[in-house]
């Protein structure tokens, strides 16, 4: 009988929480939704490819492949420039009988799509010149055969002459044809052209990690940040000291840049040591500035911090603070660019821009597999800090509701 009446008080709870219900019946409803639309609208990855000195063939082979572009260039300096631009996947070029293709190799399954692409393309076009081949032997072999006809009916003319002939002998003598000049056929052998593979980032055994690791280190210090800071201010708030702190002549301004000062500091150790490892034990290979890569996650870190402010003043206990990961934290997860954007929906692309881990995974991905300066990323970071100011804005106008007059 006590456990039933247990029971019933920690029911009444339960539904008296609305938080907790919904983290238990909408919240796995709502990433199972967006995994369905993720994947179910994911399409075949599109790849790029420029070419230098390519033959014809070799080109209309490429271009009839579903989901590839051809572009021609004239020269390789040119392709390579916007294969750095990251408007190219690859590069083939042929010198002699040798192709070259150089592979930007940020996204494996980019760069096994070339390769079957190319070696598709290139199987067509020795096809085709097979059949060229077989179609100038099978002529030059008819006018042999002409020729065997012609001969065979003046062999048979001489024999009739020679039957009437006294002499076998002189008859034997008489009857040596003249050697009739033949046409040699020469069939062109069409020798297997060699194939070279360079790779701008990595080598062939890069694979799906590579290429997402630089997500994830962001995604990490994203979540950790927001944890500890939501949960930090969520403790000052219950214990009385944001109140004390209100009642004071201090500005609420000075109160979130002093947290967000105080708990920046341990953001940007946290950033550091998540970087230094990824790149000094995990062996990530960088081609662009550490320093750049480092600065990117300090800033997504800020905006973090800031973000976990403004979602505590939502929560009144740790566990409810808790309850917004899976609302807020794991759908970025779908959208940071761990699966690939450009084969979504436009729709389900648009989700993306209002996530801070598509613009820094973004950046720290230019920055790691291309090497571009971080001067070049001026779209992603003024992003970043935009969503920095707001967030901060919101957090100086939330204190409001805890102003004690």
């Amino acid at each position: 009988m006590r456990t039933i009446t247990i029971m019933n008080r920690v029911l009444k709870e339960l539904f008296r929480d609305k938080r907790t219900l919904a983290l238990m019946f909408l919240a796995p409803i709502l990433v199972l939704t967006l995994m369905n639309v993720v994947f179910s609208s994911n399409s075949s990855t599109t790849v790029s490819i420029g070419t230098v000195s390519v033959s014809k063939s070799v080109n209309s082979d490429l271009n009839k492949i579903k989901h590839v572009n051809v572009q021609k260039y004239a020269d390789y300096a040119s392709a390579k420039k916007d294969l750095k631009q990251n408007k190219l996947d690859a590069i083939i070029q042929k010198a002699h009988n040798k192709y070259t293709l150089t592979h930007a190799n940020t996204d494996s399954s980019k760069t096994s799509a070339v390769k079957m692409a190319f070696k598709s393309a290139l199987t067509e076009s020795n096809m085709n010149d097979l059949k060229n081949n077989l179609l100038t032997s099978t002529t030059a072999l008819k006018k042999v055969q002409k020729q065997l006809v012609t001969t065979s009916s003046a062999l048979a003319k001489l024999q009739v002459q020679t039957a009437k002939a006294n002499k076998q002998k002189s008859i034997n003598e008489s009857t040596k044809l003249p050697n009739q000049p033949q046409k040699e056929t020469s069939v062109k052998h069409v020798s297997s052209p060699q194939v070279l593979n360079k790779y701008v980032y990595g080598n062939s055994d890069t694979g799906f990690f590579t290429k997402i690791i630089p997500i994830l280190m962001s995604f990490f210090v994203f979540f950790f940040v927001f944890l500890i800071s939501g949960m930090a201010l969520l403790k000052e708030r219950t214990s009385g000291t944001l109140d004390r702190l209100l009642a004071t002549p201090v500005k609420r301004s000075e109160i979130v840049f002093g947290y967000m000062l105080s708990y920046g500091i341990l953001a940007t150790i946290q950033t550091i040591t998540i970087v230094l490892y990824t790149v000094w034990v995990l062996g990530l290979q960088v081609i662009g500035n550490l320093g750049s890569v480092v600065f990117i996650n300090l800033i997504l870190a800020l905006v973090a911090l800031a973000f976990g402010i403004l979602i505590s003043t939502f929560a009144n206990s740790e566990f409810q603070m808790m309850q917004f990961i899976p609302v807020l934290i794991i759908p970025q997860i779908f959208f940071s660019g761990i699966i690939p954007l450009d084969t979504m929906a436009d729709w389900v692309k648009g989700i993306s821009y209002v996530m801070p881990i598509k613009y820094s995974g973004d950046a720290v991905s230019d920055i790691v597999m291309r090497g571009t300066h971080i001067t070049a990323l001026g779209s992603n970071i003024d992003i970043l800090f935009g969503f920095l100011i707001v967030l901060t804005l919101l957090n100086i106008i939330g204190l409001r509701r805890y102003h004690k007059v």
